[in-house]
């Protein structure tokens, strides 16, 4: 029989930052998505979402998330439904809360892909189903899930603690996220990030609270040094020095950024068997060389794919 969404009814379960699974939960949709890689195209790999739809809303372009999304919602047995927001009442100025409101009553959770983590927030806020933040300025936790699987995957380990991680670059909305997934799993999270575009001092704050809540010592340290931050680390990571909505920054960027590229030299610091992780899109000769996204320490393109995984595993967290 089919389910449909009603308002006031139990309050959801958002997921607007890593926070909102905490340590045991981060883990158990870790974990899960594993389990659902090994049953993608089997009889066995579960249907949870018979019946159900899935809102995508995108307010930014989006490749991956999309479809991440859309095979995702498919593959769990929902229906997705893509709204661009240019396209619908959103773009021409209906209120988020009036939004979410009648989004509620139509399907069964939202993915909100936007700018502003506050246009999240209410959104959120005024629905009456689960709603994943598909990314914003400030965070993009469906981008640690499936970082996070993959660093897994490739060290052969579930438990992350003390694992060096090497974040090299702006300190934007998914470094942030990283800084969350650090104090909630341990990691040794060493951000090389040039002076005025350091993470914000809140989020450090949150992740300092969030690890003591969870009875751990967070190695969280923000220096200028990429080659400080990359010796010895097990993963190296970065992003683009210009993300969207900051095309017309890319120049002065650029010059901001010189030195902070991940090129080989930069991967020699870090331990012999290091990985790469971009979120991609890349610009190869800007934030990475050609020769490491593209070279045996690569693991981008697992990367991508687990954005699948560990989605799905979120949306049957999140949805049941």
């Amino acid at each position: 029989m089919k389910s449909t969404p009603r308002e006031g009814s139990a309050v959801p379960k958002h997921f607007l930052t890593l926070l909102d699974l905490g340590r045991d939960d981060l883990l158990r949709v870790l974990a899960r998505a594993k389990e659902l890689k090994k049953l993608r195209g089997t009889p066995a790999h579960p249907r949870p979402l018979e019946g159900k739809s899935v809102a995508i809303v995108l307010e930014k372009a989006s490749t991956r998330t999309r479809v991440s999304f859309e095979v995702g919602v498919f593959e769990l047995g929902g229906q997705p439904v893509t709204l661009l927001a240019k396209d619908t009442q959103l773009g021409r100025g209906e209120p988020i809360d009036d939004t979410a409101h009648m989004l509620s009553r139509f399907v069964h959770a939202i993915v909100y892909r936007t700018f502003g983590h506050d246009k999240v927030q209410t959104l959120a806020k005024h629905s009456r189903v689960p709603v994943i933040n598909g990314l914003c300025d400030r965070f993009h936790p469906c981008q640690l899930l499936a970082d996070l699987q993959t660093v897994q995957e490739s060290l052969g380990t579930e438990d992350l603690r003390d694992v060096p991680v090497a974040w090299i670059g702006d300190g934007n909305n998914v470094s942030h996220s990283w800084i969350l997934g650090a104090a909630l799993l341990g990691l040794d999270l060493r951000l090389a990030c040039p002076d005025g575009f350091f993470p914000e001092a809140a989020v450090l704050e949150m992740a300092a609270r969030a690890a003591r809540e969870v009875g751990i010592d967070p190695k969280i340290r923000v220096v200028r040094d990429p080659r400080e931050a990359a010796e010895g680390a097990r993963v190296v990571t970065t992003d683009v020095w210009a993300s969207m909505g900051q095309e017309s920054e890319a120049a002065a960027r650029a010059r901001v950024f010189e030195g902070y590229q991940v090129d080989g030299a930069l991967m020699q610091r870090a331990a012999r068997d290091a990985i790469f992780l971009h979120c991609l899109p890349a610009h190869r000769g800007e934030e990475v060389a050609a020769d490491v996204i593209d070279g045996p320490a690569s693991r981008v393109w697992d990367e991508a794919e687990n954005r699948l995984h560990a989605q799905k595993a979120l949306l049957e967290h999140l949805m049941r």
